[in-house]
């Protein structure tokens, strides 16, 4: 545990380091902004090709895997759901509680983290629950949010959901370095090259852009934001680890890749979503923050029992 501490430690110091440039004011919500936009449509990008142009669609897509995934997510989806509509809340502000709940920060945290401390071979999982993550989840809160609101489903909902999956630079880049693989087209050195030197900024960028980031984010409502980070941390990875372990017949390596993948804190993009749509964006604020502070610890719990296996 004390070891696997020491290895994630870096990562957050970085986040750390992002979170005080922020508190400070030497760099501002506007070079936040800029920089988050510079690893998501450009570092992270590079990153997510060059990984997928080494990979196959077989070498990925493990149905029981996504199965496994889907299952258990879906069931804290649900739970998180029920609970905020107990609490009498509206459909719109449940699907985004039910957000936080199972979206971690996969694209900024997890697949450098879990790469470098799990080995590239955790890329393939790690895009894996991505995919699911981007494509289900994404278009889910999408869905409900904007029928909610609407009072029924139409075909605007739906073209919005396609436009918005289409234009996300994470899933244009796994599809085309997929294509790319797949139809072995060579990638010459000096644009392979290009494709590292820009990836290897997304490491250290996204961890100090999700610092910044954090900077802004405020503590208010902490009671939900714990039960949420609650979920997130904890009963999510839960819910994965005995679906992977117990009822589908999951590789025990990658299966170590979801639980952690699992594990991570609620990502940016749910309050991003929460902001566009005017859904309690003050909540999924909090919920990031106290998530990623307790998940400095938690991940580590996890990734140090994963490796064990």
């Amino acid at each position: 545990m004390w070891d696997i501490f020491l290895q994630t430690l870096p990562f957050f110091m970085l986040i750390a380091l992002g979170y005080g440039s922020g508190r400070t004011g030497f760099f501002s919500p506007e070079a936040t902004a800029y920089l988050t936009k510079f690893v998501f449509y450009f570092a992270l990008s590079a990153m997510l090709f060059r990984f997928s142009a080494n990979l196959s669609l077989e070498d990925i897509l493990d149905w029981p895997f996504v199965l496994a995934y889907l299952c258990a997510s879906g069931v804290v989806y649900i739970l998180a759901t029920i609970v905020a509509l107990r609490r009498g809340l509206p459909v719109t502000e449940a699907a985004v509680e039910a957000q936080c709940a199972v979206i971690g920060n996969v694209g900024f945290l997890g697949i450098p983290m879990l790469a470098l401390l799990l080995g590239e071979a955790a890329v393939g999982p790690v895009l894996m629950v991505l995919a699911v993550d981007l494509i289900v989840f994404g278009s889910l809160i999408v869905i409900l949010i904007t029928g909610a609101r609407d009072g029924r489903m139409s075909p605007r909902v739906l073209w919005t959901v396609t436009v918005g999956l289409a234009k996300n630079p994470m899933i244009v880049s796994i599809t085309l370095g997929l294509l790319v693989s797949a139809y072995a087209v060579p990638i010459p050195r000096p644009v392979n090259d290009f494709l590292t030197l820009l990836g290897a900024a997304a490491t250290p960028g996204a961890l100090f852009a999700i610092g910044a980031s954090l900077a802004t984010k405020s503590a208010e409502r902490v009671a939900v934001a714990g039960w949420l980070s609650f979920n997130k941390l904890v009963l999510h990875p839960a819910a994965v680890a005995i679906a992977a372990l117990l009822l589908f017949d999951i590789d025990p390596y990658a299966a170590g890749v979801m639980i952690a993948a699992a594990a991570l804190p609620v990502a940016g993009n749910v309050y991003i979503l929460a902001q566009h749509y005017g859904v309690a964006p003050q909540r999924v604020s909090a919920s990031i923050l106290i998530s990623t502070a307790f998940s400095v610890v938690t991940v580590s719990l996890v990734i140090a029992w994963v490796t064990s296996f």
